[in-house]
């Protein structure tokens, strides 16, 4: 388990899958724009990139779609942090 901190209040962040762990932070009414979403990008440096919070559209069944209309399936997140704090890394 990890917890972040809102501002007000730790929360406990109990999920173990990506999709899991958004949707707890959204349920929990913490601030998903705070989270950095690390994710497999072919053809990127490092074949990573890094989007904002704020950049989530929809969290769907099998992946998640950007505000620019972008899907990126679960399967290809490497890490999640929220407020600097590492929530999830794939191992």
């Amino acid at each position: 388990m990890r917890s972040v901190f809102d501002g007000k209040d730790m929360h406990t962040i109990k999920s173990r899958r990506p999709r899991d762990i958004l949707n707890e932070i959204k349920w929990k009414g913490l601030d998903i724009k705070h989270c950095t979403i690390y994710y497999i990008h072919r053809g990127a440096p490092g074949d990573t990139k890094a989007i904002p919070g704020s950049s989530l559209r929809t969290i769907g069944r099998s992946f998640f779609e950007t505000i620019d209309g972008t899907s990126i399936p679960y399967h290809r997140i490497l890490r999640i942090d929220h407020d600097g704090i590492r929530v999830y890394e794939k191992k």
